[in-house]
């Protein structure tokens, strides 16, 4: 059975050069922990509805959308488990992709349908592999963990009346220019996840947002608590929609793009292994032969890399790798080409 509560984390333990996790930087820049140690002062008290309307209003201008139709959540990953909240009859998950929203559908008895993408095809979304009965679809975009940017047309052609179509924009922000996003779009039943983990380095505090309909964003959040999220994650996602972080956001994501770019025709140089292109996530797909044992002779060499198999649809040869900084990524070539080397070797 896949264990689709794997995630980066648990590959990435203390002591090692992490390739596992898909977070930009250890912490966040120095103006949002100013910004965040200026609410400190606010903690004494619950949230307020104040700083709620201002973190919706923040990001609503952001996306060019009514304050309404923005819900501040505590990570996406909170997003993923009000799922069930929607009561679908059938949901498609598109794979491969984030295990998450599988498994709080799956604990509520939710009936799933993989749609199950081809990797011979470069796993390009195929809506005709969507079942015509499902009332709620759910994939990533870009996709976590192919790095396949899907086009912004197929995705509108899943949208349809007496359906919910979920798009996992956790990565978006980490493309430049944001071509193919559909958050600023407000199409009927459509719900797009964002989060602030990944460029921000806030993984620790858990923030995002999710953009739809407010009759909808009313019915993902209708078993709530009282103040679901606290005054600092109000407090990071309004900073983080100003225009001031959204051009910093965009500056990083040409980065990364730079950084993905050198680190792709590194990897392709290595003997017996693929890289899935073209990329546009913060991290790369690798196929490479015996996986296991190569991701495990890694960690001896004290590189930690994200495990595929707990994706529906990938194997153990598959291996995901954070992009990083070119000198950074040249001890994560060097280890993977000892390590190949190695099984030539035997």
């Amino acid at each position: 059975m896949t264990d689709l509560r794997h995630h980066g984390d648990v590959d990435a333990r203390p002591g090692l050069e992490d390739f596992a996790v898909n977070v930009r930087g250890s912490a966040p820049p120095g103006w949002l922990r100013e910004r965040l140690v200026g609410a400190l002062d606010r903690i004494g008290s619950y949230p307020s509805t104040e700083d709620d309307r201002a973190a919706r209003l923040a990001v609503a201008a952001r996306h060019g959308r009514d304050a309404a139709e923005v819900l501040v959540l505590a990570g996406a990953a909170e997003g993923f488990a009000l799922l069930p909240a929607l009561a679908p009859r059938k949901a498609a998950l598109v794979h491969p992709s984030f295990t998450e929203p599988e498994v709080a559908l799956r604990q509520a008895g939710v009936p799933v349908h993989h749609v199950l993408l081809d990797e011979a095809d470069g796993y390009a979304l195929r809506p005709e592999l969507v079942p015509d009965d499902a009332d709620l679809v759910v994939l990533g975009n870009p996709t976590n963990p192919t790095s396949v940017l899907h086009p912004a047309e197929a995705l509108r052609t899943l949208a349809r009346p007496g359906r919910v179509l979920v798009v996992d924009e956790a990565f978006m922000d980490a493309v430049p220019g944001e071509p193919e996003s559909l958050a600023g779009e407000p199409l009927p039943g459509v719900l797009v996840l964002r989060s602030l983990t990944k460029t921000w380095a806030l993984p620790g505090l858990r923030a995002g947002y999710a953009l739809g309909a407010a009759d909808l964003l009313d019915r993902l959040a209708a078993h709530r608590p009282h103040w679901p999220v606290g005054t600092l994650v109000l407090a990071a996602v309004e900073a983080c929609a100003s225009p001031l972080a959204v051009a910093e956001a965009a500056a990083a994501a040409r980065e990364v793009a730079e950084h993905r770019a050198h680190l792709a025709a590194a990897l392709a140089e290595l003997p017996g292994t693929s890289v899935r292109l073209p990329a546009a996530g913060p991290f790369l797909l690798l196929r490479v032969r015996d996986g296991e044992r190569v991701r495990q002779g890694l960690r001896r060499r004290g590189i930690a890399v994200r495990r595929g198999d707990t994706f529906p649809g990938l194997s153990a040869d598959h291996i995901r790798v954070a992009v990083r900084d070119p000198v950074r990524t040249a001890s994560l070539v060097g280890a993977l080409r000892a390590e190949l080397s190695t099984e030539v070797l035997g």
